[in-house]
């Protein structure tokens, strides 16, 4: 359950409770301002109407300046909302638990390209070298937690279910700028320090099969859904289990210590994760009812999703065909 504020001309509050009484929201009510040009109404709606009440405010006031719609969190209201069998039942149908406002500004912002991302892709990059070194599992999988490589991916594959251009670029940079520079400096620890190939946790992210496809897209699948459901706390479980950093680091040191084949097999992972979480997630986002709000918008969405998903299936499928003649190879 969400408080929608709504800050409008005096001339739109019967708009706004019209459409609270249209959708059904557990309350409204109107909040006094000294301001004679803009009034306060504000809505206490249940998460089964949440979206539609956002896009019929957004139809009917989002035309006019002086409108401003913004979304509360509610922890607890008194006395506590009874919802019926039916009502139950509509929500568990629910496509979200998220508005695509609040799913939008959650996952953008994953997808800047700033100081704070670049700082922390270069430590988590240090100590999962270190860790893949080592053979230290603890280390590595401290640097799967602080990596934020995992949010640009999750970005894409909501830019491109929303058709959404810009997003898709920056995005895209993002993911770029980040796995080069986890690239690039994993490359130079590798030419400076000696590698042990035997190590378990380095020799482990250059061996990819059937398995490792279908870890990261259950794993991919489970990210969106927890941004979906609002259980973002399960994105650290996500973040452990389809890692985007070790398999990059690896790529690198191999590539510096002049391990070619396992530096292969390093590519390989890296490749099957991202492809498989971007197809992943792609795939939750359109079963769980993602789409934009406008005719034009949605015309847009089709088009770059059927792109989209066109280009992640052939990678995969190409990913596939890949790894089965490394298989081959390996086993002569």
């Amino acid at each position: 359950m969400k408080l929608i504020e709504v800050i409008t001309h005096p001339d739109h509050i019967e708009t706004v409770q019209h459409i609270g009484d249209e959708h059904g929201v557990v309350d409204q009510w109107h909040v006094s301002s000294p301001d004679e040009e803009r009034r306060v109404m504000r809505l206490l709606v249940d998460d089964n109407y949440r979206q539609a009440v956002m896009d019929e405010l957004q139809n009917q006031l989002g035309r006019y300046e002086t409108t401003r719609i913004v979304v509360l969190p509610v922890e607890v209201t008194l006395p506590t909302v009874e919802i019926d069998e039916e009502e139950k039942e509509k929500e568990k149908r629910r496509s979200s638990s998220a508005t695509r406002e609040e799913l939008y500004e959650s996952v953008s912002k994953n997808a800047e390209l700033d100081s704070n991302f670049m700082l922390l892709v270069f430590l988590s990059t240090i100590v999962a070298a270190i860790g893949l070194i080592e053979n230290n599992v603890a280390v590595v999988v401290g640097a799967m937690v602080i990596a934020p490589l995992l949010g640009p991916n999750i970005a894409l594959a909501l830019a491109a279910t929303l058709g959404d251009t810009p997003l898709i670029w920056k995005s895209l940079l993002t993911n770029l700028a980040g796995l080069s520079l986890a690239l690039g400096l994993s490359f130079i620890i590798g030419l400076l320090l000696p590698i042990d190939i035997n190590s378990y946790e380095l020799i482990s992210r250059t061996d990819v099969g059937i398995d490792s496809i279908v870890l990261a897209l259950a794993s991919g699948a489970a990210a969106v859904l927890s941004l979906t459901t609002g259980l973002s706390s399960v994105l650290v479980g996500v973040m452990v289990a389809v890692a985007i950093l070790p398999p990059t680091a690896t790529l690198g040191l191999m590539l510096g210590s002049g391990q070619i084949n396992l530096a292969f097999g390093a590519a390989l992972l890296l490749a099957v994760n991202v492809v498989c979480v971007n197809l992943a997630a792609k795939i939750v986002f359109l079963v769980r009812g993602l789409k934009p709000r406008t005719w034009l918008e949605k015309r847009k969405a089709k088009q770059s999703i059927a792109t989209s998903m066109i280009f992640w299936i052939i990678s995969l499928l190409i990913l596939l065909v890949a790894i089965y003649f490394r298989g081959l190879f390996q086993a002569q």
